[in-house]
């Protein structure tokens, strides 16, 4: 059998992995290290609740305040290792675990009509070459029955020549990819049309149609290769680009070939039913169809400024026909019968929603919808692979980024064994039935629009999670890495990412105690609980907690010398992570201090969350450009980070001078980092450029008659200024300077 000879899948973690890999020591050394960290934790709860009862009996209330603070900052602080250890472990047992299924199984998908599956891939003024490979590593999905449809949230009119234009070139983008596919699309459809017509004649000869399939494979090889060597390479995003979905295809059909090769000289080695599988195989490489979508261009779907709305005004209209009805206000969309439809849009079982700078490889598709299909999993309503960051990253800021996110990639893989996953929006399989559940009616602008995925907070995904599992429906991340997403390469766009990743855990909060609180005693929901619960506040919690540690001394509580083997096991296997992900050791200081300088991102989010608890107003979606050149960076937060550099040299000082060593070195170790973080991961000249720009931006907002030529994302000090569709908070491009490069760090 042709498929049976196919040689296994080599995963991406075993091509991304640079270390040699036991899985088995990994899963002993990380019991070895929760244990540990039981044994310290216990150590210093006592002594630190010695010294509780200590300062109470002596009526030192306002120590007993200070002390219970540091208590809590503390069992926080160890709940995070712990949640760090028991997710590595559970992903170090799932990976053990997981066994591909073999491609045999997968490709009888091609033996019968296969589930409808829509590509959403929603887009604001994206740069054309990174739209371009998301719809291609979308449009050459192995799924017989796929659509890919681009949702083009960009300003109606537009606002100038410049922007026209660009909407015109991302509008023409899948009509442009469709094109490339058409003549490849017709040539494989011929070939299965006269193989069937073939059959119907009479017996087929095994030999000869082994040959026909060689040479179709072949062409599909040559014509990958041909698309590889004309793709122009620019960074590091076109190199994975080119080797995951180009090349990839290109050796797969090489090596298809040379199998059916095999499988021809053996007596019987070709069935013809697989003979005819791989015609439809073939038939369906180029057989996609690409359109594009604007919701605003009809004023009775949402105008909302989010993703989550872009989303659900397509999804609205599946499997229905509508047509075009010019109004008094603008054009409208109506429902009507097929037989009057100017435009119908066909039904779908599964949507895929991936992001505009994501990319995902070519069995993606077919891997999780034939998980989702299988029986058991008819309450599955969301698969996926949490992204991966896109590898061999030039900057310094934008490959340590890039390597939280791979260790993210670990602790979502940890979740699913807890029934913990929440949905990460870059890329995710959804039932369509499971939206159908969760979806509501409202009404906007006088119009009744339909929320599938909520978009209350700018985290869309989390809070659809908690909406999923509440219904009764599952999550489920596949362990294997099959989607990368771009990384933000300067500080200016990764801010803008991180306050809004950091915006809204704590309005979801309640809504997932609601949940847990239903059957609490189950064990397996306590553990779930612990997961989620932690998921929601961490971002709060760690960086207040950090930010009150740096300014109150909290001289006798720090005296345990049992405190810092508790986040010892947590800094050893992070750090061993790193490594066994292909990073740096010595990387895992350079994340601490990446850390430390979006402290007031994270608490500008947090602040955010706040304030729409209290007014009940939406935050506005605060896009990450993706544009040539460097965004310009919020100065208040570039500002911030200096004013904590100074304070913390400041108390360092006054604590030396008081003889407080211990919480004075501390000080001054957050103090160097912070001040490598603003040297690498800003730069000197650049945070100047980019305070003046906010101080010039904020001259002309007191200017009653001046127009605002800049656009900064300021937290709290000033009104955001935002743009239509997905609000930018800042979009500025400053050419990177042409000095010599700033030195390795």
């Amino acid at each position: 059998m042709i498929d049976q000879k196919l040689s296994p899948a080599v995963t991406a973690e075993e091509k991304t992995n640079t270390t040699p890999f036991n899985t088995k020591r990994e899963i002993w050394l990380t019991k070895l290290g929760i244990v540990a960290t039981i044994i310290s934790s216990i150590m210093v709860g006592a002594e630190l609740g010695g010294i509780l009862i200590e300062q109470t009996r002596g009526g030192h209330w306002g120590i007993v305040a200070a002390h219970s603070l540091f208590i809590v900052i503390v069992a926080f602080l160890i709940y995070g290792g712990f949640v760090y250890l028991f997710t590595r472990l559970a992903y170090l047992k799932r990976r053990m675990q997981h066994c591909p299924v073999p491609r045999d199984v997968l490709e009888a998908i091609y033996d019968k009509p296969a589930a409808a599956l829509t590509i959403l891939v929603p887009s604001y003024k994206e740069d054309e070459r990174v739209v371009f490979q998301t719809l291609m590593s979308a449009a050459l999905q192995e799924y017989p029955n796929r659509r890919v449809v681009l949702l083009i949230d960009d300003p109606l009119p537009p606002r100038s020549a410049a922007d026209a234009a660009a909407l015109a070139t991302t509008c023409g983008l899948p009509h442009r990819i469709q094109k490339l596919f058409t003549l490849p699309a017709q040539r494989f459809e011929a070939a299965l049309t006269h193989f069937e017509a073939r059959q119907i004649r009479g017996p087929i000869n095994a030999i000869d149609e082994a040959a026909h399939l060689i040479s179709l494979c072949h062409e599909v090889a040559v014509w990958f290769e041909h698309q590889a060597q004309h793709h122009a390479v620019v960074d590091h995003a076109d190199i994975l680009y080119v080797d995951k979905i180009l090349l990839r295809q290109r050796d797969m059909h090489r090596s298809r070939a040379a199998e059916i090769t095999a499988a021809a000289q053996q007596p019987g080695g070709l069935h013809e039913t697989l003979i005819l599988r791989e015609y439809r195989r073939l038939a369906s490489v180029f057989k996609v169809e690409m359109s594009s979508f604007q919701r605003k261009a009809y004023v009775n779907l949402s105008h909302e400024a989010n993703k989550a709305m872009n989303l659900n005004s397509y999804i609205g209209l599946v499997g229905q026909s509508w047509r075009e009805r010019k109004g008094a206000d603008g054009l409208h969309l109506e429902q009507v019968d097929a037989s009057q439809a100017s435009l119908h849009i066909p039904d779908a079982d599964y949507f895929v929603t991936l992001d505009a700078d994501s990319l995902i490889v070519p069995d993606y598709a077919l891997r999780l919808v034939q998980l989702m299909e299988q029986p058991g999993n008819e309450k599955l309503a969301v698969a996926q692979t949490p992204y991966s960051c896109i590898p061999g990253a030039s900057g310094v800021l934008e490959r340590i980024a890039g390597a939280t996110t791979d260790i993210q990639y670990q602790i979502h893989q940890g979740f699913t064994a807890y029934n913990a996953t929440y949905w990460v929006g870059a890329n995710a399989v959804l039932r369509k039935a499971a939206l159908l559940e969760i979806a509501a009616q409202e009404e906007e602008r006088g119009f009744v629009v339909t929320r599938y995925i909520q978009d209350r907070t700018v985290i869309e995904d989390t809070e659809s999670t908690i909406d999923l599992v509440d219904r009764g429906w599952r999550l489920f991340n596949y362990p294997e890495r099959l989607a990368y997403s771009a990384t933000p390469p300067d500080f200016g766009s990764l801010l803008i990412q991180r306050r809004r990743w950091a915006n809204g855990g704590l309005i979801i909060l309640p809504k997932l105690l609601r949940y847990l609180g239903r059957e609490p005693g189950q064990h397996r929901k306590l553990m779930e609980g612990f997961m989620r619960f932690h998921y929601l506040t961490s971002i709060a919690a760690v960086n207040i907690g950090l930010l009150i540690v740096l300014i109150v001394p909290f001289t006798e509580s720090i005296r345990s010398l049992w405190l810092p083997l508790t986040a010892l096991p947590y800094f050893i296997f992070y750090a061993r992570d790193l490594v066994l992900l292909g990073y740096r050791r010595t990387d895992i200081f350079r994340v601490y201090a990446l850390n430390l300088l979006l402290l007031p991102v994270n608490m500008g989010g947090v602040l955010k969350s706040l304030q729409q608890a209290w007014t009940k107003e939406k935050i506005p979606f605060g896009r990450t450009p993706k544009i040539q050149g460097r965004t310009t960076a919020a100065a208040l937060y570039v500002i911030a980070a200096y004013v904590l550099l100074v304070q913390w040299f400041v108390f360092a000082a006054i604590d030396f001078s008081a003889d407080r060593w211990g919480h004075g070195v501390f000080a001054v170790l957050n103090a160097a980092f912070l001040l490598y973080a603003v040297q690498y991961f800003i730069g000197f000249k650049e945070s100047k450029e980019d305070i003046l720009a906010g101080v010039h931006g904020w001259h002309k907002m007191i200017q009653p008659k001046a127009k605002t030529a800049v656009a900064q994302a300021l937290p709290m000090a000033e009104p955001e200024v935002t743009m239509p569709g997905f609000e930018i908070e800042t979009k500025v491009s400053i050419p990177l300077p042409q000095s010599k490069p700033r030195r390795a760090a």
